[in-house]
């Protein structure tokens, strides 16, 4: 009987258990697919877009193109009007030069009957004709079809050689409409779309370019740097206002008004005060022996790097005083009342009180701090563009030059995903560092 009534016992356990798994895979799910639309699917279309030769300026490459295909709207405004002219040039042509001109109409109608085989690509073939002939401009939709690798290089090479047997006769002054004829072949070569697929040829790129690792090491240098900067005043800040005194709340509100004003504001606003004839703190700089001149801090390497760093320090370190100001009001008073009433100095409680219980809490405001910094765009590309020299020029601020400057969506994209794979990396360390120092405290316990 009595084991009658464990086993059932366990069973309604495993099974109130198994409800609760799903009730908690339920509530989770909503998160997890807003987290799958809003973060991940854009990381996987950066790294599709990046798996192909891209590029907006490039009518060629303009869009994705897996398999040959061909511009009906270019091939129609240039073969007909080449088999016209053609056949002008025949007509009053004489020997040699009249069968060189039959054979190389022949090979045009030839590829152009090829093309045609296909019924699919004939049915397009009309309706753009039909459209250019009503002086309308066909959808892309309707002008580029897609046509088997054989013929497409079929019409490659007729096409290189048409144009270089056009050339030659061009030069031996046997045509009448040379410049026509030779025009309106070159025209020919550009209507076959080849297929952009590279697979990671940007990613093989990217590491080999030296601009690549420098943009990392500017990156690298103003995360390292400026965190470490803002940890520091952060805390010290956090436990000035962590205090009692007459008006804290006025402070607390006060401090916070940098990290409030819009990064591309505050951006502009230090480029005003870093201008090299009017701006304040660069002549107050100069003047104290930081700089050599007024000029020097957007103007050098050293100087703008400074400059970047002092202003995003300037703009975040409230931030950073807000999280740990939250860390330190968890630890409770009666701690420090006992280490003072042991004899423990103010120096000792810090360092065997303060910090070991704002572990936590440093850890989550660097791992905050971290990620925002190394992502950094608007404040460097407000205040110096990514220069001199690109000597502030960070992956994100490269990824943009690329992507929209350059209108490389392909190279772009690939740079997106090295952004996305630091920063990862990043996240996975400090969470690695951060859950074992919660399983530690929880051993603990």
């Amino acid at each position: 009987m009595l084991g009658g009534k464990r086993v059932k016992k366990e069973k309604s356990l495993g099974n109130e258990k198994r409800s609760e798994r799903r009730l908690g895979y339920a509530l989770v799910a909503p998160a997890m697919l807003l987290i799958l639309a809003v973060a991940i699917c854009p990381v996987i279309q950066s790294f599709y877009y990046s798996l192909f030769d891209y590029r907006l300026n490039d009518p060629t490459k303009s869009s994705i193109h897996l398999n040959y295909s061909l511009d009906l709207e270019g091939y129609l405004q240039n073969y007909p009007f080449l088999d016209s002219a053609l056949k002008q040039e025949i007509s009053t042509a004489n020997g040699g030069v009249k069968e060189t001109l039959a054979n190389v109409q022949q090979q045009l109608q030839r590829i152009d009957e090829k093309i045609r085989s296909d019924e699919e690509v004939a049915k397009r073939y009309k309706q753009v004709d039909e459209a250019l002939n009503n002086f309308e401009s066909p959808s892309d939709e309707i002008k580029m079809v897609e046509i088997d690798k054989e013929v497409a290089e079929k019409f490659n090479n007729t096409i290189r050689e048409v144009a270089k047997t056009l050339g030659k006769m061009k030069e031996a002054g046997e045509l009448k409409q040379a410049d026509k004829i030779t025009g309106l072949a070159q025209g020919l070569k550009g209507t076959i779309i080849e297929p952009n697929f590279v697979g990671l040829k940007h990613y093989k790129d990217n590491f080999t370019d030296d601009r690549l690792w420098k943009a990392l090491w500017n990156t690298t240098v103003f995360t390292v740097i400026s965190v470490a900067v803002e940890l520091v005043l952060g805390l010290a800040i956090a436990l000035l206002i962590n205090k009692a005194f007459f008006g804290r709340g006025l402070v607390r509100a006060t401090i916070l008004i940098p990290w409030a004003i819009p990064t591309a504001v505050s951006a502009l606003m230090w480029k005003f005060l870093y201008d090299g004839q009017n701006g304040i703190v660069a002549k107050y700089f100069a003047d104290i022996g930081l700089i050599h001149r007024m000029g020097d801090l957007l103007t050098t390497e050293v100087g703008a790097m400074f400059a970047v760093i002092f202003a995003d320090v300037w703009k975040t370190t409230p931030y950073m005083a807000l999280l740990l100001l939250a860390g330190l009001q968890t630890i409770p008073s009666s701690l420090y009342e006992a280490a003072s009433i042991d004899g423990a100095t103010k120096w000792q409680q810090f360092i065997k009180i303060t910090l070991p219980l704002l572990k936590s809490s440093i850890l989550v405001a660097l791992l905050f701090r971290t990620l925002d910094a190394f992502r950094v765009f608007d404040l460097i590309y407000v205040l110096t563009g990514g220069g001199p020299a690109n000597s502030t020029e960070t992956i994100s601020i490269l990824a943009y030059k690329v992507m929209f400057s350059q209108t490389n969506f392909g190279e772009g994209s690939a740079l997106a995903v090295i952004v996305f794979i630091c920063v990862a990396i990043i996240s996975i360390i400090y969470i690695k560092l951060l859950g074992a120092d919660l399983l530690s405290d929880s051993a603990k316990k």
